[in-house]
This record gives C-alpha cells, structure tokens and sequence, in this order.
C-alpha cells in the first residue's frame, strides 16, 4: 500500500499552516479531504524555497493537507515524483501533468525516466 511519508492530516487554514509548517523550506505536501478517518489525497506537490506560502496558495480549494520537509530542493523533487506515482498520476489525482523539473536542472524522474515519459 502506498504511503506519503508526511505529517497530518491537518486543516488547510491560515492559523494551522503557521503553527506548523516552516515559511523558509522545502519540502512536499498532498492536499485531500478526510472521510471517515482516512485522507483522501487529490493533489500531491512540492515548494522548493517557501512551503508555508505555497500550501496557503491553496486555501479554499482544499480542505486538508499532510506535509514533509526535505533536505533539499531535488530530494523534494523525488518525493514529488513517488508520491505522484504511487497515488494514481494524472488518472486518479487532479494534478494534470507530471510533476516539473527544478528550473535549470537537468534530474529526471527515477520512477518513469526508463520509460522515456520525463
């Protein structure tokens, strides 16, 4: 069964996001809603310099979020790509495209670079 490696699942408002989440990191964060005790996951994404301001960016389209910190901006870009993955790509997440490359970087996913898909 596929896990997300974060913490949460706390609401996606200002005061919990402040409270809790790092405004000068990177790192990765999934964005759902809970049903009956369990987290849905509908987004998965990451922040390469400010998570805190990157999941208030989605305030008011989302109603819970679960997030990890990374120790950097590729490792961050990894988890990304994992997590899109494991929790059904475009097909069952809103998330359109794959995830992105870092600006000036030249990593490719190590989940479907052998595929020649990024």
């Amino acid at each position: 069964m596929a896990t997300l490696n974060m913490s949460g699942t706390f609401e996606l408002i200002d005061g919990k996001i402040d409270e809790l989440v790092k405004k000068q990191s990177c790192g990765n964060y999934a964005l759902g809603f809970i049903r009956d005790r369990i987290f849905y996951v509908k987004y998965i994404g990451r922040a390469d310099d400010n998570l805190n301001q990157k999941l208030k960016s989605w305030i008011g389209k989302y109603k819970n979020f679960k997030f990890s910190y990374a120790n950097s901006v590729k490792e961050a870009f990894e988890k990304e790509c994992k997590n899109y993955h494991d929790f059904g790509e475009s097909e069952l997440l809103d998330n359109i495209v794959h995830p992105e490359k870092p600006e000036r970087s030249n990593w490719k996913c190590p989940y479907c670079s052998i595929f020649n898909k990024r």
